[in-house]
């Protein structure tokens, strides 16, 4: 995604030192010290802004009941993906869990297609038949959006092995949970990676709560970069873009040279786990709204333009302004494309021509065409 308006569009660089130091397992860690531009710089805002406002609307829609079923929101985590997209390039594979809405974003998709998928229309990115948790961008190399828990992590590692074989100098991103971080798959998918040197970069974003679960009741031990004992690892602050960038700009760097990394994005939801989770019960909101006053992504990349004289703050209000009204217009836009037809309800499960009716009056002229 590109800012619509650029209040600073200069390439001077800049260097800006990471808001904490990396935590490193089995690997010298990267320099704190990130080498940026303004032009970078408002664009983070611009894109975690648009984010963060697409992911306020989809609540507001799931409580009008437009959107139905499960809606895990991203809103807090827009660091990671913003700052993994400004390390890597499309031709990279990008594999996630069900908070995908956001990563879909920064992989180039529009908001037109992301609320037309939310609310199971034609024109959504999975044809209005994946809903929230099964976003799907194949041109951008963006594998999804899958629901079971740890099960894209396997799946993603598939992806390196590919681009291995084909001789590419690319990687595979897998992003899952601390809840997931437990997963038997995960360590099996790992240790395969390990022992081929395939190009994967295992992502744990954590949040904190697998659920509702603190992390620290279940997993006996939550440093979760270091995990893949023989496995390098690097601890991140997932709330600090410029920290993501260079943390994935080192990993990618690893992974093709020496095989597969771990990386632990120490990030936080502002939202429940999904939205039948008030978010509440577990955690107090005293610790949420600390944490958006002393850590939210969106505020620090605001200090810097700030600090830098970068942007006024009216300036960056008005881009504010300008986003809200880009989300409005995509939300009606995306209203006016049909649902599916029923027919739909056949398609991408069975191979062509067969499983299209699968009992009734022609259940007898079916099992006859099967092999």
């Amino acid at each position: 995604m590109a800012a619509t308006r650029a209040i600073s569009d200069s390439t001077a660089p800049l260097t800006i030192e990471t808001s904490m130091p990396f935590t490193a397992h089995i690997v010298d860690p990267p320099s704190r010290d990130v080498a940026t531009t303004p032009a970078e710089l408002v664009a983070f805002f611009h894109d975690m802004s648009l984010m963060r406002r697409m992911e306020i609307a989809a609540d507001s829609l799931y409580k009008a009941k437009l959107i139905r079923g499960f809606c895990h929101l991203y809103d807090g985590q827009e660091a990671v993906c913003a700052g993994m997209e400004a390390a890597i390039t499309r031709k990279d594979s990008i594999i996630t869990a069900y908070r995908d809405h956001c990563i879909f974003l920064s992989r180039g998709g529009d908001l037109v297609t992301a609320f037309a998928e939310l609310m199971g229309r034609q024109v959504g990115c999975s044809r209005g038949k994946g809903g929230s948790m099964h976003f799907y961008k194949k041109d951008a190399n963006f594998y999804g959006g899958h629901g079971i828990v740890g099960a894209q992590v396997p799946l993603g590692c598939g992806l390196a092995f590919a681009q291995k074989y084909r001789k590419e100098d690319t990687v595979s991103f897998s992003l899952y949970g601390d809840g997931a971080a437990n997963q038997g798959q995960l360590f099996e998918a790992l240790n395969i990676s390990a022992l081929w040197k395939l190009p994967a970069i295992l992502v744990c974003e954590n949040n904190h709560y697998g659920m509702g679960t603190a992390e620290w009741r279940a997993a006996k031990s939550p440093s979760y970069y270091k995990r893949g004992d023989y496995v390098p690892g690097l601890k991140v602050d997932g709330m600090d873009v410029l920290a993501v960038k260079q943390a994935c700009k080192f990993a990618k760097e690893h992974a093709i040279a020496n095989g597969p990394i771990v990386l632990e994005m120490d990030t936080y939801r502002y939202h429940g786990h999904s939205m039948s989770d008030p978010g509440s019960t577990y955690r107090t909101r005293d610790e949420i709204s600390g944490v958006r006053q002393e850590r939210d992504p969106i505020e620090r990349v605001r200090k810097l333009l700030l600090a830098h004289d970068l942007a006024t703050p009216a300036e960056l209000k008005d881009m504010e302004k300008e986003i809200r009204k880009e989300v409005d217009a995509a939300i009606a836009k995306a209203k006016e494309s049909p649902m599916p037809d029923a027919s739909e309800l056949f398609t991408n499960v069975y191979v062509k021509g067969f499983g299209v009716e699968s009992f009734g009056a022609d259940r007898k002229e079916l099992r006859a065409t099967l092999p």
